[in-house]
């Protein structure tokens, strides 16, 4: 169980996640202007990390704004803030376990619409062997018909 302690002037906050990924993505959504504590708990509770990060690199406004208390404005300032963070937290996820070369795969998988542990798992599957991004990709697409 992972922590954060949140203390303003008229109240001190402390909140609970089960796993890294979670906190992470808590602390990029409460450092947006306007958003704060709860509504980043709201999103967690009504989304993944990774639905969330799916639908802030892709532009998903509209399954933003499905989550109660996001509005439009607020759904494009979450993308106009984070998009790139998390982008860039692609590469500190392939860091993490997935081999270092296959990190444009993973991003051009996730720009498909798969999240970032689907696309995790299918890029660990293809082989270090010296071959094009397209071709990768390719493998990629077809692991997720097997």
């Amino acid at each position: 169980m992972l922590s954060l302690g949140i203390v303003r002037e008229d109240n001190i906050s402390l909140y609970g996640f089960d796993n890294d990924t979670d906190l992470h993505i808590f602390q990029l959504l409460i450092s947006v202007s306007g958003l704060g504590p709860k509504l980043a708990l709201s999103m967690l509770s009504a989304f993944n990390a990774d639905q969330i990060c799916s639908a802030i690199a892709n532009d998903d406004v509209n399954l933003l704004t499905t989550i109660p208390g996001i509005g439009k404005k607020t759904a494009n300032r979450l993308v106009l803030e984070l998009k790139e963070k998390v982008n860039s937290g692609i590469v500190s996820y392939l860091s993490t376990g997935t081999h270092q070369d296959n990190a444009e795969v993973i991003a051009a998988l996730t720009s498909l619409g798969y999240s970032l542990a689907e696309a995790g798992k299918a890029a660990a599957g293809i082989p270090d062997k010296d071959i094009s991004l397209e071709e990768k990709v390719k493998m990629a697409l077809q692991s997720f018909n097997e």
